[in-house]
């Protein structure tokens, strides 16, 4: 008779009155998930320069016409991506040779329009796309960002995360007409910025404070309303929030600091890090750094998902990826790489000889800009040398993550190879041009990587942070900070000081 045996249970039997165990086989551990989201941003040149000139390429229409959003949305789902990831931007990028000509000539983040607009169009095509927008802690008040995002979180069912920036660019200060903000300072001030959003989003109403009584008319329980008083060093509120909970309450939240400051906020805020590097040996140890930061705060460091920045061209063949990689360089321009790349470190390179290796030493290099430290650092052979030559090259195509070409095969490979190196949970990955390369993405990338067990199960539905930690969990999981602040917990302290 044959033994039906539960999984992982071995079969016993005996001989002579003997049980004998056979030697137990072990069971393979399930391979780690690979979490995507497609990088893109409201405007004409996001991580690849020059691209944009491409007939082929589709970004002009972004911020002409709604279906570009629309139609990107529904072919995201078909591939089941994770969250649509939109960057932002409040200033012009200038530095490079003291003017944002190049910037503006090259279409460098410029024209820029606003990634929240088109959000709800794409969720009314979608059921299970996210979408994270960035918005900046310096340049608008928490009271109005809470009441904006919980909107949406609202309309999408769930679907939407924030990318929590300080902001840094001296143009968007000057365009928003306020003084520029010290780095260190930023982060001091995005944490209470943090601290006033928790508790409008978490502490303000109870779970049940929506009563929606039509016979006694009482549509809001007035008792189940806390009234918000912050008195802090940088805020002041006086007011409850003035919508009800959403499906998640708090946002999913990522963050993309690569400081030591920024990397600090991440450990105690963010759910999901964005983080970039153009190889998976020069990514570990932040990654490392980024986790062990978790757990002397109190969280569970795996519980953070970090995303490296991949801009992949994929082919059916590897034939096709290596014509479609020659089409891109043909486009890519090399000086919109050198502006942008002065823009993000506020070095200009126009000084520097083009040949003229750079050091993390140079007079003109900001010792406080730690990512443009450890990027100087770095040296293998993906780079042969930090010339200006080779910036403006390698940040012309995918700013300054990698770049793998191949066939589905070959690039996943390479995303396996950044996820056990470099310990990252997933990738924003750019495009080329668009939306082929998302179409790619979809059609060849996301089947190998189902293939190998290694992606989201056909048609996953929930919230934005079930889609990362499990169904059920669609509010803030306990360990993280901001679970002091939900309504069963929160005893208010008006002098936060």
């Amino acid at each position: 008779m044959t033994e039906i045996l539960e999984p992982g249970k071995a079969s016993q039997s005996t001989l002579n009155g003997t049980r004998i165990v056979p030697e137990q086989v072990p069971t393979a551990a399930p391979k780690k998930r690979i979490l995507l989201n497609a990088f893109d941003m409201f405007t004409v040149g996001h991580m690849s320069h020059g691209q944009w000139r491409n007939p082929k390429d589709k970004a002009s229409t972004k911020r002409r016409d709604l279906t570009y959003w629309t139609n990107l949305a529904k072919l995201l789902e078909k591939g089941d991506i994770n969250a649509l990831f939109l960057a932002d931007s409040y200033g012009r990028i200038d530095v490079y040779k003291g003017s944002a000509e190049t910037a503006m000539r090259s279409g460098i983040h410029w024209p820029m329009g606003d990634p929240a607009v088109p959000i709800t169009a794409m969720a009314a095509v979608t059921e299970r796309l996210g979408f994270a927008i960035t918005s900046s802690t310096s340049f608008e008040k928490p009271y109005v960002l809470a009441k904006r995002l919980s909107t949406l979180d609202h309309l999408t069912k769930g679907r939407i995360g924030w990318n929590v920036v300080t902001s840094f660019q001296a143009s968007a200060f000057k365009a928003v007409g306020i003084d520029q903000i010290p780095h260190d300072l930023r982060y001091e001030i995005a944490d209470e910025y943090l601290q006033v959003l928790y508790k409008l989003w978490e502490s303000s109403w109870a779970d049940d404070a929506l009563v929606e009584d039509r016979e006694n008319e009482n549509y809001a329980d007035f008792d189940k309303i806390r009234t918000i008083h912050h008195h802090g060093k940088h805020f002041k509120v006086d007011a409850p929030h003035i919508l009800d909970p959403s499906p998640q309450r708090t946002p999913f939240l990522f963050q993309a600091g690569a400081s030591s400051a920024g990397m600090d906020f991440a450990a105690r805020h963010a759910e999901g890090v964005f983080v970039s590097a153009y190889s998976p040996a020069m990514l570990a140890p932040r990654v490392k750094e980024i986790r062990a930061k978790a757990a002397a705060a109190g969280r569970d460091p795996k519980s953070i998902k970090i995303f490296a920045s991949l801009t992949p061209i994929i082919g059916a063949t590897a034939e096709e990826a290596n014509e479609k990689y020659q089409d891109a360089l043909k486009y890519a321009s090399p000086e919109a790489g050198l502006a942008f790349f002065s823009g993000n470190s506020g070095i200009d390179l126009s000084q520097y000889d083009l040949d003229t290796e750079i050091k993390p030493t140079d007079d003109g290099i900001d010792a406080r800009i730690q990512s443009i430290i450890d990027t100087f650092k770095y040296t293998g052979t993906e780079i042969p040398s930090w010339t200006p030559r080779n910036i403006g090259k390698m940040i012309s195509l995918g700013h300054n993550g990698h770049v793998p070409v191949g066939t589905p095969e070959q690039v996943a490979d390479k995303l396996e190879e950044w996820i056990d190196v470099a310990d990252v949970d997933g990738f924003n990955l750019g495009y080329i041009i668009t939306p082929e390369s998302f179409e790619d993405i979809v059609n060849l990338l996301v089947p190998e990587l189902r293939k190998r067990g290694r992606y989201a199960p056909l048609g996953e539905s929930g919230t934005m942070r079930e889609r990362v930690y499990g169904a059920g969990q669609s509010k803030l999981r306990n360990d993280h900070p901001a679970s002091k602040f939900k309504w069963a917990n929160y005893k208010e302290d008006v002098d936060d000081s």
